[in-house]
């Protein structure tokens, strides 16, 4: 495998440093990818984190991860680990990358674009060719909390089979989105599923856990880890809805991330901070929630809760 002008041969690992750019003060800035290669042929698995600077759960993930060895337990196949892919957004606590850019939305890239684009332009063109496939991890966005869950295109084969081997307590359709990580490795063959789970800048010990286990479950799938976590039941949903506050004020949830609602239910509500007026947020739909607001100054139209729902 050769990766940035470094040959990793076989049953061997390395800690590549590629360069993307420089700070205005003159520090470089590279992104960490460790190799991890087994001495027999096998999938090659790409884990990477840190997308968004300020999803710190992903990158806990997969440093725990490489904390544990794995180099002594491959028995087949490589693992490419990239704990923190925006490195500038992570030392700067921020989503994007300094110019505003979001990483996630500047695929394929370009050598000489934007700062998000140079830095997609390094995994299309200096990892994404290696993989066979690939787990990205995430969470939800500012003040939002996801439940532990894997994102992925039902039409995509690899891709099923790696959800149905990862068993996250919930599973949910999410089509591709343009300028993406997936979309861009989907026009190159390659099947890439998304891990969402917990909050920015929190790191939630249920998350790490349940990624981790995934992780381990998807390599002794492909016969590459000896033994792993127990399965556990995943449900799975087809579809999913935000519902979004009908006046703006104070919010707090009834219910919140992998509960169970009815149509009708109560799962929060909206009060004024004058005490003029309380409304009830009732769900919309027969589901359970994939993730919830945590902030409680709410405007009207602001996402409150994502539910996930099932095909009757």
């Amino acid at each position: 495998m050769h990766i940035d002008g470094t040959d990793i041969a076989a049953g061997q690992k390395a800690l590549l440093e590629i360069n993307v750019a420089r700070l205005p003060s003159g520090t470089p800035i590279d992104l960490p990818v460790h190799v991890i290669r087994s001495k027999q042929e096998g999938p090659v698995v790409l884990l990477s984190g840190g997308m968004h600077g300020d999803e710190v759960n992903g990158i806990e993930i997969i440093r725990r991860f490489l904390s544990s060895n794995p180099e002594n337990k491959l028995l087949k196949g490589s693992i490419i680990a990239m704990p923190i892919i925006n490195v500038y957004g992570f030392i700067n606590f921020a989503r994007y990358v300094p110019d505003g850019k979001d990483v996630n939305r500047s695929f394929p890239g370009k050598e000489d674009g934007s700062l998000a684009s140079m830095v997609a332009h390094v995994l299309t063109t200096k990892i994404l060719p290696h993989i066979d496939f690939g787990i990205d991890f995430h969470t939800g966005g500012a003040s939002r909390t996801n439940f532990p869950q894997l994102r992925y295109e039902t039409a995509d084969g690899v891709a099923r089979e790696v959800s149905s081997a990862f068993c996250a307590p919930f599973a949910l359709n999410s089509r591709v989105i343009e300028g993406s990580f997936r979309e861009t490795a989907n026009k190159l063959g390659k099947s890439v599923v998304v891990f969402e789970g917990g909050e920015t800048l929190r790191i939630d010990p249920k998350t790490v856990d349940e990624g981790l286990d995934g992780i381990k479950r998807v390599l002794h799938h492909y016969g590459m880890l000896a033994r792993a976590p127990k399965p556990q039941p995943s449900k799975f949903f087809q579809d999913s809805h935000w519902v979004r506050a009908e006046v703006s004020g104070l919010f707090r949830h009834k219910k919140e991330s992998g509960k169970k609602v009815k149509t009708g239910q109560t799962i929060g509500y909206i009060s004024s901070p004058t005490n003029d007026y309380s409304v009830k947020v009732k769900s919309p739909y027969d589901g359970y929630i994939i993730g919830h607001n945590n902030f409680p100054l709410i405007h009207k139209g602001d996402a409150l809760f994502h539910i996930g729902t099932q095909n009757k």
